[in-house]
């Protein structure tokens, strides 16, 4: 086992909104050196994932474990579709391994960056009525709790502990490996346009429930939204991507490059956001193309932003939307970027965001370097006022006192790691904040 003191132990997340400095950081490469870093901690203990949480959920102040040496395939059973992963491998890494075994998962967000573990603990989704975040994809568990012990959960086997687990915020032990339903690969047709606002809002159940992937982008001073449909076509479809030239120019030159540079614009001159938000959304073109399932999911972004999200029931979404739509035009500061509307089918993971409910997500975001927090509080007061359930790796203001009223199980949750991690080896102040612990 591993331990590093030197510049490894500072830590940053890609957003460069938190930040931490541990005392050491231990790399394991097997499970007994797992094991062995939880169990000789003197203090606390965190796993660093991909640091792509907006929050300082991920941060490490004393121990921090490196998952960068755990990482792949560890079982993969064909009649089943059961894959067991190693915590440390990013979606990004599973996604191509998958593909290689002729499997693929049955949804997934549109950021590929996170480690499996990250993404289940801290609720990562997608889009969908039918379908629930990833963390609806696991079937076990194996972790590594405070003492070093290594312990399995499932419906069957510890089934509170998997209830609570799959959303975990890493507050129970280090995870070890992921055991993941997966379905034979697939591909997706995507159709993306720009339409009115309007008419996709009144339009909405209907797209919901016609397409398997729907969600859209509202720009806060444009008449447009952007719109993404995503179907499945049958086996043994043969994919049609966008050409190597168009999805340069499109995703590279357009979505990263330009939109970049207009952003850079609007931060150094800041009555320039209006209309350039407004350009944005009326300059957009469609496209329609297929492909494997995950490099339709899958988006890549390089330009820097913050970023908050709430869950809200699914019914409130109209209201929700009618009070951004009617006063983030009056904000002092203007906002660069879109909003991102999706939806979830309800789950029973006591601390996922769609806990007992189909919900809708409303993602803010704002560039990086420019002013977001009046924006963010009004978004939160908002979103407040119908019980919205922050997600748990993006930015806000929230505590123990706050969530409890919000999530039904949230005591359960809470007595549950006590018991576990009585002495709160695996807190660190983001946890203490949100569990009250």
């Amino acid at each position: 086992m591993a331990v590093e003191t030197g510049p490894t132990t500072a830590w940053r997340n890609w957003a460069g909104t938190e930040a931490a400095v541990a005392t050491e950081v231990v790399r394991p490469r097997n499970l007994d050196e797992l094991s062995d870093a939880v169990a000789s901690a003197k203090r606390t203990v965190r796993a660093r994932g991909s640091g792509h949480s907006f929050t300082a959920v991920g941060a490490a102040h004393d121990r921090a474990i490196d998952l960068s040496a755990w990482t792949g395939v560890v079982s993969a059973d064909a009649a089943s579709g059961l894959v067991t992963v190693r915590s440390g491998t990013t979606l990004r890494t599973l996604n191509a391994e998958l593909d290689r075994l002729g499997r693929a998962m049955t949804n997934l967000g549109d950021i590929d960056a996170q480690t499996i573990s990250g993404a289940i603990s801290t609720g990562t989704h997608g889009t969908g009525e039918r379908f629930g975040g990833i963390s609806t994809q696991v079937a076990a568990l194996e972790l590594v709790l405070a003492d070093g012990s290594v312990v399995t959960c499932s419906p069957d086997e510890r089934p509170d502990l998997f209830a609570a687990g799959r959303v975990g915020l890493g507050a129970f032990g280090v995870i070890s490996t992921v055991t993941l339903r997966t379905e034979p690969s697939f591909v997706l047709h995507a159709e993306e346009r720009p339409e009115p606002l309007d008419d996709v809002l009144a339009s909405l159940d209907g797209n919901c429930a016609d397409n398997d992937h729907f969600e859209f982008y509202w720009f806060p001073y444009g008449r447009n939204a952007l719109t993404k449909r995503n179907n499945r076509l049958p086996a043994g479809t043969v994919p049609e991507p966008l050409s190597r030239t168009r999805q340069f120019v499109e995703y590279q030159l357009m979505e990263n490059v330009a939109f970049g540079t207009v952003c850079r614009v609007g931060r150094a001159v800041r009555p320039l956001v209006r209309p350039l938000n407004r350009l944005s959304s009326a300059v957009l073109s469609a496209r329609a193309y297929s492909d494997v399932s995950h490099k339709v999911f899958v988006t890549n972004r390089n330009v820097r932003f913050v970023e908050s999200e709430y869950a809200v029931p699914r019914e409130a979404l109209p209201e929700v939307l009618g009070e951004l739509r009617k006063r983030v035009p009056r904000l002092a500061d203007p906002v660069m970027f879109p909003v991102e509307i999706r939806v979830a089918a309800a789950d029973d993971i006591w601390l996922s965001t769609a806990y007992e409910r189909d919900s809708a997500y409303l993602a803010i975001h704002q560039y990086v370097g420019m002013p977001y927090q009046e924006y963010f509080a009004l978004f939160e007061s908002i979103v407040g006022a119908v019980g919205g359930r922050p997600h748990w790796g993006k930015m806000h203001s929230l505590d123990a006192a706050d969530l409890r009223k919000r999530y039904p199980r949230f005591d359960d949750f809470t007595a549950l790691r006590a018991e576990l991690d009585p002495q709160g080896k695996f807190l660190n102040p983001y946890l203490s904040r949100v569990l009250g612990a």
